[in-house]
Order: C-alpha cells, then structure tokens, then sequence
C-alpha cells in the first residue's frame, strides 16, 4: 500500500527515519546534484517530512552541500537528542540537531569539521555516539570525535585503493570498523592500535565493489554485505578471514543500501539499483526474496524502516520509505506481505 511519495529538490539518494522515540515519525531525505561545466558544483539539501499512515508532509528543508550519506545517532548514546550527520561532497562531517519545534528552522547546525581535500562518501556512528568512521573518495578512511563543544579528527589511515563506500563500526566489538570500497575488497581495522591496524582483509568474495556494511542487531556473529555484483551476503565474523565461507542470494540489481528490520531478526530491506527494492528473509543459511517494490523508474539508492510498527485491520504493519536518483522521487509505502 502506497502511502504517498513526493518530489525531492535534487537527486535523491539517502532516507532515514528517526530512531528516537518522540521522532519516530520524522523521516530525513537528501540530494546530491553535481552541476557539470567549467567550474562544476556539487549541491545538495535535506529534507524533514512526518510520516504516518495518511500522510507525508514536508516540514523543513535546508540546503547544503551534495549528500552522499547521512544518518541519525543510535538510541542510548551520550547524545539524549536526536542528531542527523551528513558525509558530503565538500569533505565535511556536518552534524545537525533536531529540535523539537516542527517547523522550517527545526535543524541547527552543531557541528562542522572539514575532514579532508577529497570527497566523504559514507559515514556510521559509534554505539556511544562518541564518534564517527567516515570513508573518502581518496581510498582514506578517518575516524572523528565529537564532544560536546567540538569535533576533531582521532585517526586517519589509507585504507583501500579506491573509493570507500562503506565505513561502519562493530556495536558489539565498538574497536571494529569495517570497510568496503571500489577495490572489492572487504577489511576490518582494530581501532584499539594508532594507526588503526588490519584485523582481516577478504579480496576475494566480491566480484566488484563492495557497496554497504551492516551488522545484525539481533545476533552478534553476523554481518551482511552488499556489492555491486548484485549479491546480498551473510558473514560470520568469527571466521570472516576465509576466503569464501558465507552464503549470499542474487538480487538482480548492484546492492547499494542494505537495512536490518530494528524488531524482526533476519528481516532485510535492500536497494538494489536498477532492480528496484528487496525484502529479504534471512534464516540460517536460507536466504529468500519476500517481496520487491518496484515503483520507482531511476537507480534505487535509499531505503529504510520506520522504527516500530503500526496497526492496520488487526495486524502489525511496518512503514518503508525509499528514494530513486535521477527522477527525485521519494516513496513511502507498506509492505504488502505479512513480514512482521
């Protein structure tokens, strides 16, 4: 069931609902539009919309530089507020406070750290909210402290040959980053050491570039990788150094974005490029496609859960929203099947 989709400002590229409890209705969309000729730009915004089951309504956009990863702060951490970073294609990390007015100017810029020359084309907080990993265009990754009154860069390290497009913590192991990037291989890096030393590195299971890195919030030995060899793949990191030891499923399109369901263990939302979007049912080694959505007609990079679930003729429903690039559309939308 379509709850209702709306035109972005630009190509749209990231969704992310809220995880707080008083904003779990606030979804955050954003854009990355490279204006070529002589001297080419690269701009973005995001935007603020609530979303329940009868509604999605813009209520704050602000323009910034082109996004090309943003995400809220986990549930738990030092931060009791929700706060929004964005990796752009300036070299900034800028994290943005949401207050509680819902209105155009509910987003205040905290926190501003220029992070490097090259291009941050990922971002992931650690469990604490005490710090973010972020992966370059310049093969770098860096991790950045956030204190309250400031920011500064803890680590930078070269990490892959080409770009990162995957930067994320382990938040059962939070010394743990792992690491995807355009040169298919797949890394992991003890943050305990400085420099940050390898932990493993696995140059083989991915035909092409490794896309997006997600750990399971149920089950702390597994973690899921999405490349652009169209391949969904599950891991076990207590013996994530072998060279192919995991099971994975073909999902027809180069997979960008892969979300675990907050609730529901094994449930996986994916972005499969130009194959639309995947729900995916991991149990054990069996692996199934429970439903696709393929109502957007441009490359299917964003996609996330609402955090919960909402009742609709006696069931539990959840909500998804989902963005394309190049037609800036947004979607929101209810899964069909009886997946929750």
């Amino acid at each position: 069931m379509d709850v209702g989709h709306c035109y972005l400002d630009g190509n749209a590229d990231v969704v992310e609902f809220c995880h707080h409890d008083s904003f779990h209705h606030v979804l955050a969309a954003s854009t990355y539009t490279l204006q070529e000729g002589d001297q080419p730009s690269r701009s973005g915004s995001i935007s603020l919309f609530n979303v329940d089951l009868g509604r999605v309504e813009l209520f704050c956009r602000l323009k910034t530089a082109g996004i090309f990863d943003m995400k809220w702060n986990p549930v738990g951490g030092n931060a009791t507020h929700p706060l929004l970073a964005q990796a752009d294609a300036d070299g900034f990390l800028r994290v943005h406070h949401l207050k509680n007015s819902i209105n155009g100017d509910a987003l205040k810029e905290v926190h501003n750290q220029k992070v490097s020359s090259s291009m941050c084309l990922c971002l992931d907080w650690n469990p604490s909210a005490t710090s973010i990993s972020m992966g370059l265009s310049d093969g770098s990754v860096s991790i950045i402290s956030l204190e309250e009154t400031k920011t500064s860069i803890l680590q930078e390290w070269k990490a892959h040959d080409f770009e990162v497009w995957a930067a994320a913590f382990d938040p059962d192991q939070p010394h743990m980053v792992y690491t995807g990037s355009d040169d298919c291989k797949f890394k992991g890096w003890d943050l305990r050491n400085s420099p940050s030393e390898i932990a493993f590195q696995n140059s083989k299971a991915h035909q092409m570039g490794v896309c997006c890195i997600a750990k399971s919030p149920h089950d702390p030995n597994i973690l899921f990788t999405g490349s652009y060899d169209e391949s969904l793949r599950i891991w076990d990191v207590r013996s994530i150094s072998r060279p192919v030891n995991e099971t994975s499923i073909n999902l027809g399109g180069g997979v960008w974005r892969i979300k675990n369901h907050s609730v529901v263990p094994g449930l996986i939302l994916a972005a499969c490029m130009h194959n639309g979007f995947a729900i995916v049912k991991v149990n054990g080694n069996e692996v199934e496609v429970v439903e696709t959505y393929n109502k957007h007609d441009s490359f299917a990079y964003g996609a996330d859960w609402y955090r919960g679930s909402i009742r609709q003729l006696d069931k539990e429903k959840t909500i998804v929203a989902t963005c394309s690039f190049y037609d800036k559309l947004l979607r929101v939308w209810v899964p069909e099947n009886d997946i929750i």
